[in-house]
């Protein structure tokens, strides 16, 4: 018997038999890749009932729910909605409004709320906590839609895969057994730690063309690399469609990026994005969807697609997609969904927009002319050409010395990803050279670690000094136990993921984290610098000569196919009703919800003011990630994060607050909970696109929960604005958005109109000063009936109880 460590716990094996990995499954026993992949196609569809009619399954996971069947309402729907509209649609727009619960409704772009039917839910495991116990206590037996949970937030990155797994199972034990209970209980798929990113896993397994699916991470949009409006959510969002309720989501704008020629040389499909982030900055797409056409489309891979959908979260966008191609079928095809491709191409007139389709806006785009960007730093929409960055380097004295190299992550660590970097790495190797830098490489998936181990990509990486991280987040989003630099000393890094806020990767508020290609990082790691241009600058190999490194190149999709690695899944129960889901009264890791008090009919006085913040507020600045999300499921101790990166308009400083009570500044969470304690309603008061950045509820759970009432700001993210209306607080924006700077921490606020409150309406701030001058401020709001119901019943939660008789 031989035993060795697994990216899933320990695997013993003894022949060719399958054996328990920890929370994984390891087919490492069999005898060739052509087995493995036999026995992951048997294990992924155990119990799926094939029809007579040959359905093809929305995934090989889903046993019911047929792509047909998908198509087919779609199609119903858009028959009416055309002779609504009596207009050629967008791609974006035939896909939403396929999915119409009335597809009568009359729709106009950026106004109209619709109610949808998604195809499938996702989650990962920092959201699925959070999502999963409000589900439980709708007191639903199973989820209405397909829906899975997937374990790649709460693995740590420090020592390397196979170790930070290890000890990422053994502290978030409960909280695995929680879900993976909850998924067997409930019927949701779940993915065990080890398995890969979400938004990979979805590409690899669950999104189609033209389907329509929502998750609770934000970049979900991911998936609109396989022609699917796949939207960013909040965990209650998820908990309505999981409960069989209708999505509701304000039609979209839509900006059309107009793509012509064809990439070449350095410049890759995150340049893309990187650009169009330039143009559009992070709030340019809020309320849109984000569409891709032109002839420059086809020359994209179906994942590099998927890498600029993936951030199109950094604009605000709602989503982006691109139309259904011959790069997407080839993917399907190469990710065991050959039939799925079929049916697709027998709707393909569905799955591209109509000719002279309008757009709200349009960008155009030549992928002949377009250079590497490098985007940053603290902003992922500070965008640099790579032929200007050295000078904007040394001009606003950035730390030209590159001490972390970072690729992977769900936005770029497919398989054509990985083989490109290893391309550079190989060329340098064969002068010599190994990375100057730290570098780290983060798979996306189980199936595409395991195919760049069996290719010799892993070992390319290793060799020249990298380090192969597990399957999971890890430093995107500040999952990083960084030890290389102390925590406050100015230092560079330069990443392929999509964020780099202040403090989002290391914690450290002094990282300059810049954002490009796998292509670019992988080039300056070797540099050691993140002035260096490979398209002009050189390197000296270890003979004394200088060489220039040749443009990457890379596999689009594996020759010899995809390796699927370990069987990571876990289906649903075939007995959910033997199946207890246990939190322990004393988990401090896990808390059983209580409803929130309903609204009690009048308008809200003398509020007091917990924090005026200053600037961008990004959800990371609400409710920090990194070592909080250990606390994901237990309201009550990750509240203690509340609002601590916010910076104070009064002093500057972060996480430090006048109690209006007693006078004396102390931390933001212990302020609320002392007003909340003397039974002081709270508002918050905010900058511009309060709340950008990732789709957390926390960030709205926590001051609702600590006794907030309002959030007042110049604007607002979208996700966060409507996860604040599902906890029953109130978003509001100024009327004037300068009125902002007309109130101090020190006045007290009433809202006025709540006892008539209608859709379209503003309400009134009456704004008291200690010096006894009085003001008025209009305010406005985006609530339509529905979510005027759940904030006078204290939640969307509450409401769909209420309406189940609960």
């Amino acid at each position: 018997m031989e035993s060795r460590l697994c990216f899933a716990g320990v695997v013993r094996r003894s022949g060719g038999v399958l054996s328990d990995c920890g929370v994984g499954r390891s087919l490492a026993g069999w005898t060739s890749s052509g087995d493995r992949q036999r026995v992951l196609r048997a294990s992924s569809r155990r119990g799926l009932a094939w029809s007579a009619e040959t359905k093809t399954p929305l995934s090989n996971f889903d046993t019911g729910v047929y792509v047909e069947d998908s198509y087919a309402n779609t199609a119903k729907n858009l028959d009416v909605v055309r002779k609504t509209l009596n207009r050629p649609l967008t791609l974006a727009e035939k896909v939403v409004y396929g999915h119409l619960i009335d597809p009568t409704t009359k729709v106009t772009r950026g106004q109209t709320y619709l109610k949808v039917q998604p195809d499938r839910v996702a989650m990962q495991d920092a959201t699925a906590q959070m999502a999963v116990l409000q589900f439980i206590s709708a007191g639903l037996p199973k989820t209405a839609v397909p829906s899975t949970i997937h374990c790649d937030h709460l693995i740590a990155a420090q020592f390397g895969a196979a170790e930070d797994l290890e000890v990422a199972n053994e502290e978030n034990e409960e909280v695995f057994n929680f879900l993976a209970s909850a998924g067997k209980k409930y019927g949701i798929g779940f993915w065990k730690p080890g398995s890969g990113i979400i938004h990979q896993i979805v590409l690899e397994n669950y999104a189609f063309p033209g389907g329509l699916m929502i998750g609770t991470d934000s970049h979900t949009v991911n998936a609109g690399g396989l022609g699917i409006v796949a939207v960013g959510v909040g965990g209650a969002d998820a908990v309505d469609v999981m409960a069989g309720l209708p999505w509701e989501i304000k039609a979209p704008k839509i900006i059309g990026v107009k793509l012509t020629g064809k990439l070449s040389n350095w410049a890759s499909p995150k340049d893309v994005i990187l650009k169009v982030a330039g143009i559009l900055t992070v709030k340019g797409g809020t309320g849109a969807i984000v569409e891709y056409f032109g002839d420059g489309v086809d020359s994209m891979s179906c994942t590099g697609m998927a890498t600029i959908c993936n951030m199109g979260a950094e604009i605000g966008a709602t989503t982006s997609i691109f139309p259904y191609n011959a790069r997407m079928a080839d993917y399907l095809k190469a990710t065991e969904r050959e039939s799925l491709a079929n049916v697709a191409d027998t709707f393909k007139e569905h799955l591209k927009a109509d000719e002279n389709a309008v757009y709200d806006q349009i960008i155009e785009i030549n992928l002949s002319e377009l250079e590497p960007h490098i985007n940053g730093p603290f902003t992922p929409d500070l965008a640099h050409p790579l032929s200007e960055f050295a000078e904007a380097v040394k001009k606003n004295e950035w730390p030209e010395e590159l001490t972390v190299g970072l690729i992977g992550s769900c936005t770029n660590s497919s398989y054509e990803d990985m083989s490109r970097a290893a391309s550079i790495v190989r060329e340098a190797q064969s002068h010599g050279l190994k990375v100057k830098s730290l570098f780290n490489i983060t798979p996306g998936s189980e199936q595409v670690r395991a195919t760049i181990a069996r290719d010799g990509i892993i070992d390319t990486f290793e060799k020249a000094g990298g380090t192969v991280l597990a399957n999971a987040c890890g430093p995107c989003i500040g999952q990083w136990r960084r030890d290389d630099v102390p925590k406050g000393t100015k230092n560079s890094i330069i990443t392929s993921f999509n964020r780099n806020f202040t403090s989002r990767n290391d914690g450290n508020p002094a990282t300059h984290a810049f954002v490009a290609s796998p292509d670019i990082v992988t080039a300056m790691s070797i540099a050691g610098s993140i002035t260096f241009n490979p398209n002009v600058d050189t390197l000296k190999g270890t003979d004394g000569s200088d060489f220039k490194l040749s443009a990457p190149t890379g596999e689009e999709l594996p020759n010899r196919g995809f390796d699927p690695g370990m069987d990571t899944y876990q289906k649903p129960a075939d007995d959910p009703d033997s199946i207890t889901v246990a939190v322990a009264p004393d988990s401090n890791r896990l808390q059983l919800l209580a409803p929130f008090k309903p609204w009690d009919g009048k308008d809200y006085d003398d509020l007091t003011i917990l924090l005026k913040a200053k600037g961008k507020c990004t959800t990371d600045h609400i409710s920090m990630a990194g070592p909080w999300l250990k606390y994901r499921g237990h309201l009550e101790n990750i509240s203690n994060n509340m609002l601590i990166g916010a910076i104070n308009a009064e002093n500057d400083k972060a996480n430090e607050v006048k109690n209006q009570t007693t006078g004396v500044f102390g931390a933001v969470p212990d302020t609320a909970r002392d007003y909340k304690a003397k039974g002081i309603r709270w508002i918050v008061l905010g900058d511009e696109n309060y709340g950008e950045g990732s789709s957390r509820e926390h960030a709205a759970l926590e001051p609702r929960y600590l006794g907030g009432v309002a959030v007042i700001v110049k604007s607002f993210a979208r996700i966060h604005e409507t996860n604040l209306k599902k906890q029953g607080m109130l978003p509001l924006t100024f009327a004037n958005p300068s009125d902002y700077d007309l109130i101090n921490p020190e006045d007290k606020v009433s809202i006025v109109g709540l006892t008539t409150f209608t859709p379209g309406v503003p309400l009134t701030m009456k704004v008291k000063k200690p010096t006894g001058e009085e003001l008025d401020v209009t305010v406005n709001h985006t609530f339509n009936d529905d979510q005027i119901a759940w904030f006078k019943a204290g939640s969307a939660l509450n409401k769909i109880k209420s309406d189940r008789g609960m």
